[in-house]
């Protein structure tokens, strides 16, 4: 499908939706169970692009890997901390996460190893990762010599040691280094963090998940330094459960707070180990109401949506969620503190302002961020999305309230959320079928 309209709510949009399982929770859940001394089944798992990208690397890798899509579960066969092949040609596709929890991982390994992926993510930054890997006494560099993909990595070992890695391009780079260094056959690993930190909740989420598997790791100086001793072995979970995923929960709220109605999320409650569950907070304090429960979130319209600012950086994944609220609103919305997402699957700064400007939106884009103005009236637009699934999740729900709204190449969310448009269709359709009641 090149292109797919999108047809407005008939009303306020109300029920419950469930969304698939955390692409950032499954794809640390697979390297960890990979390197785990033993079977781990992971229940709830998201079967998506980005997933199948690790899960075939760990193949290559020599690991055996049972993937059951319909029952969402995964069972991953770890070695104990050893990287089973010498040699393997990792594809990542545009899967960053792949891309830099792979990276550390066959440091592991003894062997030459290459990953690589699609031409966007030729153009994904990694040189903070290698240069980190290399203070490690890793042979590690980008092929191409501009710190992308393609890297090899020609691997002896990870001996441990002392690093430091900068975090304002990516937090990945240090969740990879974190859970690769439990297994190094040094005493200890030593990682300071030098400059801003970027998207902080991703790196609770690795030491939790990295503690939960068992592992030791001593963090201080406010998550500046980081000691992880060495020669550990992670527990294999025999069955670890997904956290559904909180970013994707966020367009359906965001459906709630644009058509007035009320949508609830179940599985992501006020305990929810993913950072991006604070969006609520935004919508909360946007107007809406939040109900916050064990094992749920859910929002509901207030009496109108506001504007205001807003550091996006712990939470960027939402910004384009965010940023299809804003035009509703009744007074400006600023996003700041995001010049990062400028490197993600696309430049989503500039895409979001192009593509809110072909709506009809007044936007005023920075470097670190924009100010997106009410727009009482939307002009019908085909909205491009860069090959950038957030881009078309979250432009969808502008379609909700302005007619004429064209999402094109709507596939391109199989990176995270194949089934996103039919969910969203069968939440809006639902309610259609009982206000025709």
């Amino acid at each position: 499908m090149e292109t797919l309209p999108i047809t407005p709510a008939p009303g306020p949009v109300v029920g419950t939706a469930r969304v698939p399982g955390s692409k950032s929770i499954t794809n640390r859940a697979l390297a960890l169970a990979a390197l785990a001394d033993g079977a781990t089944t992971l229940t709830g798992a998201l079967f998506a692009d980005d997933t199948a990208r690790m899960m075939d690397c760990l193949r290559a890798l020599g690991f055996a890997v049972d993937a059951r899509e319909e029952a969402e579960e995964i069972t991953v066969e770890g070695r104990g901390g050893a990287i089973p092949a010498s040699a393997a040609s990792l594809f990542v596709g545009n899967s960053g996460t792949t891309a830099r929890f792979v990276t550390p991982l066959v440091a592991l390994g003894h062997g030459e190893f290459v990953v690589d992926g699609v031409p966007r993510m030729r153009e994904r930054p990694m040189d903070d990762l290698l240069r980190a890997l290399s203070q490690l006494g890793v042979d590690a560099a980008s092929l191409s010599g501009n710190g992308c993909p393609p890297v090899r990595v020609r691997a002896r070992g990870l001996q441990g040691g002392a690093c430091t890695v900068r975090a304002d391009t990516s937090s990945q780079f240090l969740s990879g280094l974190l859970m690769a260094a439990a297994c190094a056959d040094g005493a200890e690993t030593r990682i300071h963090i030098e400059g801003p930190i970027l998207s902080a909740p991703y790196i609770t989420i690795t030491t939790a998940m990295m503690r939960h598997f068992g592992a030791a790791i001593e963090e201080r100086g406010a998550g500046r330094d980081y000691t992880v001793p060495g020669r550990q072995r992670y527990a294999p979970a025999a069955r670890y459960q997904v956290e559904p995923d909180a970013s994707a929960a966020t367009y359906f709220w965001a459906a709630a707070a644009i058509t007035g109605g009320r949508v609830r999320v179940p599985g992501i409650g006020r305990n929810a180990l993913q950072g991006d569950a604070a969006f609520a907070d935004v919508l909360e304090a946007m107007g809406c109401r939040v109900t916050r429960g064990e094992d749920f979130i859910e929002v509901a319209a207030g009496g109108g949506l506001h504007g205001g600012t807003w550091d996006m950086n712990a939470i960027s994944d939402t910004v384009m969620t965010l940023a299809a609220v804003a035009p509703f609103a009744d007074s400006p919305t600023v996003i700041e503190n995001v010049a990062h997402i400028r490197h993600k699957e696309t430049d989503r700064l500039h895409a979001v302002a192009a593509e809110l400007g072909r709506l009809g939106v007044r936007v005023e884009e920075r470097p670190d961020g924009m100010t997106i103005y009410p727009a009482p009236r939307l002009r019908p637009a085909t909205v491009q999305t860069y090959d950038d699934h957030r881009m078309a999740m979250a432009f969808a729900l502008v379609g909700l309230r302005a007619p004429g709204v064209v999402i094109a190449d709507p596939g391109c969310v199989a990176k995270t959320f194949p089934d996103y448009f039919a969910r969203l269709r069968d939440l809006v359709g639902g309610n259609a079928a009982k206000a025709g009641e």
